[in-house]
């Protein structure tokens, strides 16, 4: 890839995410249903994420591996299988916190074992894993599968780790209610606030509380209300 290819995906990957993190804030702030978040983000993953046709996400919760949602049957059989046979991009996923990805499945795979059961009991020919941490603790990941060899590409990945950040934000409030409730009060009477916090928790890697104070900060600093200051993060974020 050249200098100038890599800039032209650069901006081209740019805008799909601004549009992911907007449907998704939809999703994370209209519910403080944890398990309806989850839900809702792996059935929309497939129309998140180019490539996608079923997705999961996994918890490790007491050292056991469960699946928490699931797009479909066969994001969930597969899940099973990873349990099963201990391999897989989502258990690799939560064990090393990285992203593990294979694209074709008939190519060789990295967890051969359940390459073969996926490939002979399920239309699914790649898959990838995303961690999804709380603090600095992994406790679980996201799966996504694509019907298509070679069908999870590069940007997919991309955008995969875009949804990834934010089931971390709903994730981190399930695991501290108290806060969660107190600045979902505050969410419910502006929504670009919602947003803001969820942006600012993705890209800075801090928790809510911590984004909420980056906001008021600034908006002391700059003598201006809270929600255009929230507004105005949203607004930068959809202009990249």
């Amino acid at each position: 890839m050249t200098r100038d290819d890599a800039l032209d995906r650069l901006e081209v990957d740019a805008v799909l995410p601004s549009e992911v993190f907007h449907s998704l804030a939809e999703i994370v702030y209209d519910s403080d249903d944890f398990d309806h978040v989850y839900g809702a983000v792996v059935r929309a993953a497939p129309d998140l994420v180019e490539g996608c046709d079923h997705a999961s996400l996994m918890l490790r919760r007491d050292g056991r591996f469960v699946t928490v949602a699931a797009s479909d049957e066969t994001a969930s059989r597969i899940d099973a299988f990873e349990r099963e046979l201990g391999e897989g991009p989502c258990l690799d996923a939560i064990r090393d916190q990285s992203v593990f990805h294979d694209a074709d499945l008939l190519d060789g795979s990295p967890w051969p074992n359940l390459a073969e059961r996926v490939l002979s009991e399920t239309p699914v020919r790649g898959m990838a894993g995303f961690r999804i941490r709380v603090g600095d603790e992994c406790d679980g990941a996201l799966n996504l599968f694509s019907d298509t060899a070679g069908g999870l590409s590069r940007r997919a990945v991309d955008q995969g780790i875009v949804l990834a950040s934010f089931i971390t934000v709903a994730l981190f409030a399930s695991h501290q209610r108290e806060s969660a409730r107190t600045l979902q009060a505050g969410l419910r009477s502006n929504r670009e606030i919602g947003k803001a916090v969820g942006l600012l928790m993705a890209f800075h890697k801090v928790n809510d509380d911590e984004a909420f104070a980056m906001l008021r900060s600034a908006s002391q600093d700059l003598n201006v209300k809270l929600v255009e200051v929230a507004r105005q993060v949203v607004d930068h974020h959809n202009q990249v």
